[in-house]
């Protein structure tokens, strides 16, 4: 489904957002007060014209002095009837570009298995806004919801390359793709080793955009399923497999974005997608087994389920021995990431201070939170097991995020700088803006930033 504005020459209805305690339009009259309406979050109150007909709403916004726990306030009002709609007058503490946002990323439906999209309300852009960037922003984040919420039996690796080659052909990507055997024959031997058990090869995906300026290099994991290999998740663990591919396809997103609002233009953007299922099989790769890398460096496989920082890795230095600009890594990587920081805030690491400060200022700024975390030296011993250089699975259970990290960043030697993302990719419950299912994080965050970040 595609994201939308009515147009500016629509016949619409005015809509009011209120905070509570905030006076009712003059337009209202005593309407709301005979209903009751007190402006609780999500509370809308339909008024009526002189006609019998409907002429405008209110929408409650709750507390204000509790505005910061939610995003995209304005997105609520999705429980409005399928008119077209303006904002009559938008309250202090709603930033207009969010609310915008808020109200087309609202819009996004999951029907590929059930149910059709069906019309709902639109609105018309607010003035002194750009509407095809935003349309464009949320168009990619559908990309990503939609790529995550689809299962493996649909998005395998082979149909991930074939939505990956879909955006080339949109945007005027160049793609190619290394596959099965030739992964091994090429020197990639940890995405052939991960992938190597499923009935659907591994291949590495990688796309360019752009011939001329700094180069960005994004990396995304793209386990498309994670059974946890032969050290075996239970069941409940496995449910959510589906969107192990998350950071595959919020970087696809992130390519789409960068496409459609203009900001490739002034760069060369490389996306690198290692697309495998971590799956069982006789020739599955097995605890204990010390794998080759593409850098060099010998990897003890502790546990299987620590799959997915083995395939970034021969990404990663596939990707460093062009010596980008800046490389960044898009990964749903580790659930140490969920306890400290929970689904909604994902954690990132960057060693240059002022490439992270822009990235988590923007993130604040565009309502795509992230958190910076250290690249904690001392804990770099804990990732050097005592037969092999690396250890993809450190035991103790302790700091788990950050040593996953620390492994990554040995990958990423020859990039000029680098930031890797720890996203979950997933929103557990509805949220306004954010149904309940896959959701892209960090890469609204990442376009924020570009200006400041890379030149």
């Amino acid at each position: 489904m595609t994201p939308e504005f009515a147009p500016a020459s629509a016949d619409t209805l005015p809509l009011w957002p209120l905070w509570k305690g905030q006076d009712l339009p003059s337009e209202a009259g005593d309407w709301p007060r005979a209903c009751g309406f007190s402006a609780r979050a999500g509370e809308i109150c339909l008024l009526p014209g002189a006609d019998g007909g409907l002429a405008g709403a209110l929408l409650g916004l709750g507390d204000q002095a509790q505005a910061g726990r939610e995003r995209f306030a304005l997105a609520r009002a999705h429980a409005l009837p399928a008119r077209d709609w303006h904002i009559a007058a938008l309250p202090k503490g709603l930033d207009p570009e969010e609310s915008a946002l808020g109200w087309l990323l609202g819009q996004y439906r999951f029907t590929r298995y059930k149910g059709s999209p069906t019309p709902g309300p639109r609105l018309v852009c607010p003035e002194g806004l750009d509407a095809d960037r935003l349309v464009a922003i949320a168009s990619a984040e559908f990309l990503t919801r939609d790529l995550i919420n689809t299962p493996a039996s649909d998005m395998g690796p082979d149909k991930l390359e074939a939505a990956a080659r879909a955006l080339g052909n949109s945007i005027g990507a160049r793609v190619e793709v290394i596959c099965g055997a030739a992964l091994a024959k090429q020197n990639f031997p940890l995405i052939h080793a991960v992938g190597r058990a499923s009935a659907v090869e591994p291949r590495l995906i990688d796309m360019r955009l752009g011939d001329d300026g700094p180069l960005l290099t994004i990396v995304g994991k793209g386990v498309c399923f994670d059974t946890g290999g032969l050290n075996l998740k239970p069941g409940a663990s496995m449910g959510l497999m589906k969107k192990d591919m998350g950071g595959a396809a919020t970087a696809l997103g992130l390519l789409k974005m960068l496409a459609a609002t203009g900001a490739a233009d002034r760069m060369r953007v490389r996306l690198l997608i290692p697309a495998v299922e971590n799956s069982v099989a006789g020739n599955a790769f097995r605890p204990g087994d010390v794998l080759a890398s593409r850098k060099g460096p010998s990897v003890e496989v502790n546990n299987t389920d620590a799959e997915g920082r083995l395939v970034l890795a021969d990404a990663m230095a596939y990707g460093a021995e062009e010596s980008p600009d800046l490389m960044i890594t898009l990964a749903t990587l580790t659930g140490a990431a969920r306890v400290a920081l929970g689904p909604d805030l994902p954690p990132f690491y960057c060693d240059d201070d002022a490439t992270a400060e822009a990235l988590q200022q923007a993130g604040m700024r565009v309502g795509d939170p992230i958190w910076r975390m250290p690249f904690w030296a001392p804990y770099e011993s804990q990732i050097e097991p005592a037969i092999a250089d690396l250890d993809n699975a450190p035991s103790g259970g302790m700091a788990g995020s950050i040593t996953a990290a620390l492994f990554l960043r040995r990958f990423a030697e020859g990039a000029g700088r680098y930031a890797h993302f720890d996203i979950y990719g997933w929103q557990p419950t509805a949220a306004p803006g954010r149904p309940k299912g896959g959701v892209g994080q960090g890469a609204r965050a990442i376009l924020a930033a570009l200006p400041r970040i890379i030149a």
